[in-house]
């Protein structure tokens, strides 16, 4: 019997964190990954234990390195299954203090990267009736202090997302949009105080952060052949964060 070629996963920012939790559960259910993220050593050193992956170290606001990146998965890869635009800048800051450097430094990861990557693989994409998941964020649909960025970056990787679903339906490519709420990553731990902890507790429903594999459950269903009627969708992740809007948490008590 001829070999079964195994489906195939971009998945951006895969050093760590969401992207890293993504790659280990595309490879449970048997698929190749191919790891991008700009940060060689992280790279390298989260690829190494892990059997059917392809790491390549790219910056995906970078359209050269992009088009390199390309050239290399169309060379190693007989198909492009899945495009997971998870690479993010989480800069935040005061509307007074984002000059128009530090803007376009989160635009060109978190808008750029997402649009380049996308079209970038777009043929191959459609070749495989694949998916697209865009990952932006609760900050994109809800405005909050510190944002201005960082949550406008992810209201437009909300709409990109529609676009690609409207336009790229009649090739079979199905694209969604992932908003994670408030995650338990390493980083998050380190510079979220006891009251920022606690008050985000409140605030959200299931009172609790979310884990990076809780993401990556809803990233990969997105990829697989159980939501092929799912198209155009913006799914907040967030254990009902953005439910319950600006509602004061003591009423819920």
């Amino acid at each position: 019997m001829p070999s079964v070629i195994p489906k195939t996963a971009v998945v951006t920012g895969a050093a760590r964190g969401i992207g890293l939790a993504t790659t280990r559960q595309f490879l449970a259910q048997g698929w190749h990954v191919v790891m991008i993220d700009r940060d060689a050593p992280a790279l390298k050193e989260a690829a190494a234990p892990l059997d059917g992956v392809d790491p390549v170290v790219c910056d995906v606001s970078q359209p050269a390195q992009v088009d390199r990146m390309a050239a290399h998965v169309a060379q190693g890869c007989a198909r492009v299954d899945a495009l997971v635009n998870n690479a993010g800048v989480a800069d935040f800051g005061p509307l007074a203090e984002t000059d128009f450097a530090r803007w376009r430094t989160v635009m060109e990861t978190n808008l750029d990267g997402v649009f380049l990557m996308s079209q970038a693989l777009r043929a191959s994409l459609c070749a495989a009736r694949g998916a697209i998941v865009n990952i932006a964020s609760i900050s994109g649909l809800r405005a909050s202090t510190l944002r201005v960025a960082y949550g406008t970056s992810k209201a437009a990787v909300k709409h990109l997302t529609l676009q690609q679903a409207a336009e790229l339906g009649e090739f079979g490519v199905r694209a969604n949009c992932v908003c994670p709420g408030p995650v338990a990553t390493k980083l998050a731990m380190a510079v979220h105080s006891p009251e920022i902890i606690a008050a985000y507790h409140d605030a959200i429903p299931l009172n609790r952060y979310g884990s990076e594999d809780e993401i990556a459950n809803v990233i990969t269903f997105l990829c697989s052949d159980k939501a092929s009627y799912v198209t155009g969708q913006i799914i907040a992740v967030d254990g009902g964060f953005e439910a319950t809007g600006i509602g004061l948490p003591a009423l819920r008590r």
